[in-house]
């Protein structure tokens, strides 16, 4: 089972994201079972704008088995909790605790995210073990990401590292 975060999910269902194409070729050779989080559907709705039709491609994938929505129960909250006290210094939100509480609920340690940075700290526990996380990565090579940044902005800037002088 692959946890999909919600980066990926924006990012499919928005034409004009900068990871879309990067995600629907992900997304397009993954063989393994999809799974998510209310917290993380949460997010994406949010972030995709319930106004727009966007929104409608989330809940279609969601309804046709495109993911499967993993509850959070009592103890999973409270894990989530204890997560993003453990991780405050990240900061740690709710919908990535969602996401190390459901791995560790299920079994898992894959996860499809372009959070990178954050899911390259997060640990799952496992008994006594603390277990990295195993980031789905685009099968064409890896690529320059940085949260927030549009890809002009990543193309200007690689442009102005490889004009500086050698030193």
């Amino acid at each position: 089972m692959i946890l999909v975060d919600t980066g990926p999910l924006v990012g499919l269902f928005d034409a004009t994201d900068h990871s879309h194409a990067g995600c629907r070729r992900i997304l397009s050779r993954l063989d393994d079972r999809l799974a998510t989080t209310l917290p993380v559907l949460t997010e994406a709705f949010h972030l995709l704008r319930p106004e727009t039709h966007r929104v409608s491609g989330l809940i279609d994938f969601i309804r046709d088995g495109g993911a499967a929505v993993i509850p959070l129960e009592r103890d999973g909250l409270s894990r989530c909790f204890e997560l993003m006290h453990r991780y405050a210094d990240i900061p740690m939100d709710f919908a990535d605790a969602s996401i190390v509480a459901a791995a560790e609920q299920v079994g898992t340690d894959r996860v499809f995210t372009l959070d990178r940075k954050d899911f390259g700290i997060y640990r799952i526990a496992r008994g006594y073990h603390q277990m990295p996380f195993e980031i789905v990565e685009d099968p064409s090579g890896p690529q320059l990401v940085r949260e927030g940044a549009a890809e002009t902005d990543l193309v200007a800037a690689a442009a102005t590292f490889s004009e500086e002088p050698a030193g």
